[in-house]
């Protein structure tokens, strides 16, 4: 343990369940490191990812972004290509691409957007895209045909929630630089979006429990209850 995060440490209570305003104001404060760290969310739900009807996955954009400037790789041919490029992607192609990723395990983009008439080929890539969680999925808005609506609102901040083997979701909702005001709007649209995907198979507490933390500094607890007050 570092000389901050054991400095940071001392200013949470391992035991107690904080607000929302109050557990994004300590993740400021405890955010201590020279750089401008993550603010991350961990949500753990009443699921068993096993389930087919109890996935919890989808997409939200956060009114302040997230602060990471994102690289978008769409799959898209035609006209559907010159959207893309004109919304803002980076990197836009077909066969190309897929050949490029398996040839060179290029990976220098951060979400693949894919035209449907183009996963028959993006499929190709499913063992390398699947396991780096980005394989573009209908669920999450990566796979349409409104490449400029699904390029610019992930240029906006859009992030994708999921639930993984132990049913907990991680999602960053901001850097330390946005202010505790601003994650806590976009902790509270990221809460929102978590709630309305209860699967209806999902019996019990779903939210389980909540805690954020900044890249370098301690868990806070959140009150499950009241992650939306």
């Amino acid at each position: 343990m570092g000389k901050n995060y054991i400095e940071s440490a001392k200013l949470v209570d391992k035991n107690a369940l904080y607000t929302t305003v109050e557990a994004m104001e300590l993740a400021v404060k405890t955010a201590k490191c020279k750089f401008d760290e993550t603010i991350e969310v961990s949500v753990r739900l009443g699921v068993d990812p096993r389930h087919a009807d109890q996935q919890v996955r989808g997409a939200v954009v956060l009114p302040h972004g997230t602060g990471k400037s994102v690289k978008v790789l769409v799959f898209a041919k035609g006209e559907k290509a010159k959207e893309a490029e004109a919304a803002g992607a980076e990197y836009v192609g077909a066969e190309d691409l897929v050949a490029k990723i398996q040839n060179e395990n290029w990976f220098d983009f951060d979400v693949v957007v894919a035209t449907p008439d183009m996963m028959g080929v993006v499929g190709r890539l499913g063992r390398v895209l699947g396991p780096k969680g980005l394989m573009p999925n209908p669920k999450s808005g990566t796979v349409t045909f409104d490449v400029t609506k699904a390029v610019q609102e992930i240029k906006a901040g859009k992030v994708e929630y999921r639930v993984d083997k132990t049913a907990i979701v991680h999602v960053p909702v901001g850097k330390k630089s946005f202010g505790s005001e601003k994650l806590i709007e976009n902790f509270r649209v990221l809460m929102e979006a978590i709630v309305k995907a209860k699967p209806s198979a999902a019996k019990g507490q779903y939210m389980k429990s909540v805690a954020v933390s900044s890249t370098m500094g301690p868990g806070i607890k959140v009150n499950p209850t009241k992650v939306l007050d």
